[in-house]
């Protein structure tokens, strides 16, 4: 019998929160050198070039100053370096390639790992909840980079507590460096009142040099597209006996022979894991796929509930930071979300998931069938 996500809730001691903030297992392993940049996009070159002098200058000796790398704000392909802000901050669509470089700079900075950090902003977050605001700041203020991927402002505590943690960081000589599909003056829009923070939302802008990274989703640049949803029947069977054949580099082999398959296959019902996203913290999500080598879905439809949505688009973003393939049943993934919801505040991260998903799925989608 497969194992289910419904039956994992995971506790993760605050320890292990501050532990694993390094980068997640599919980018492990990423350098500059690794990101290939598209030729039509020469922003995406510039990005490669700034990162890695950025990285350069996170090292002990710069503790204590108050003048930072950073780019003029709005600077693009072309544009000139100079010392006036304390962090970078990539902004650009979903696809190209921005938790890579951001994962890159963690790794280029020639610093020991524990003196920095990688994580997103719900693991933040929620490592201020965990913690305390005193104690993160404390021990944040001991990084010499902090990386923090999926910047976004969803309501507005969220926007008062960032900003000023990012300022005591600032204070305390950290090296910043964020994503985000929103530019920075731009977060919170169509979410809340964001101009009744203004304030707060301008001091967090001033503390980003906007790097802009222009180009296509490069996980579905001149790919097909997402394979069809199978049958609940075949799902179950795929699930049950763990085989099955998915495409690993132009080539078939068994699902359980590729290099991330070591581990145990899940089957969930769609709606009842839905129902169980709603009982577990964001933050552990990923603690939940622990050990998960692929993810078996059966009734996915089309979702119109935004809180629901929002619970997804987590549990989309760890599915692919931890390379775990897709198989489904019901609606194709690329129909998991209304017209409604896409078109609305939340669009980007909606957008975002769906080619995570979709890429998840191509994974596990060429099983073969009886």
């Amino acid at each position: 019998m497969p194992d289910q996500l419904v039956n994992r809730r995971p506790e993760v001691p605050a320890s292990r929160l501050i532990a694993e903030m390094v980068p997640p297992p599919r980018f492990g392993q990423v350098s500059f050198d690794s990101y290939i940049p598209d030729p039509a996009q020469p922003s995406q070159r510039h990005a490669v070039a700034t990162l890695d002098a950025f990285a350069q200058t996170v090292a002990p000796a710069q503790r204590g100053r108050r003048r930072w790398f950073g780019l003029r704000p709005g600077a693009s392909a072309g544009g000139t370096a100079d010392e006036t802000r304390p962090g970078v901050y990539l902004d650009g669509g979903f696809g190209v390639g921005k938790t890579h470089l951001l994962a890159s700079l963690w790794h280029a900075a020639d610093v020991p790992a524990e003196q920095k950090t990688f994580c997103t902003f719900v693991e933040l977050t929620n490592l201020v909840g965990a913690l305390g605001f005193g104690s993160t700041v404390q021990a944040l203020s001991e990084r010499r980079l902090v990386c923090i991927d999926e910047f976004e402002l969803d309501d507005p505590g969220d926007t008062v507590l960032i900003s000023t943690l990012l300022t005591r960081l600032v204070e305390a000589g950290v090296k910043l460096a964020a994503t985000s599909n929103t530019l920075p003056d731009k977060l919170g829009e169509g979410r809340f009142a964001a101009e009744d923070f203004l304030r707060e939302i301008q001091a967090l802008s001033a503390r980003f040099a906007v790097l802009r990274i222009d180009g296509e989703d490069y996980r579905h640049r001149g790919l097909p597209d997402a394979p069809p949803p199978l049958s609940d029947d075949e799902v179950t069977r795929l699930a049950d006996d763990g085989l099955g054949r998915v495409a690993d580099g132009g080539h078939e082999r068994l699902a359980d022979e590729r290099p991330s398959g070591t581990g145990t296959a899940t089957l969930d019902d769609f709606d009842a894991l839905c129902a169980h996203l709603a009982t577990v913290h964001p933050s552990r999500y990923g603690p939940m796929l622990d050990g998960v080598s692929r993810v078996h879905l059966r009734g996915v439809r089309t979702i119109d509930d935004q809180n629901v949505a929002l619970r997804l688009v987590v549990l989309a973003d760890r599915l692919y930071d931890r390379d775990v393939p897709v198989v489904s049943s019901g609606v194709p993934l690329d129909r998991l979300f209304t017209d409604d919801l896409l078109k609305g505040g939340y669009r980007k991260k909606y957008f975002r998931a769906v080619s995570r998903l979709v890429a998840l799925a191509r994974d596990g989608g060429d099983t073969a069938r009886p």
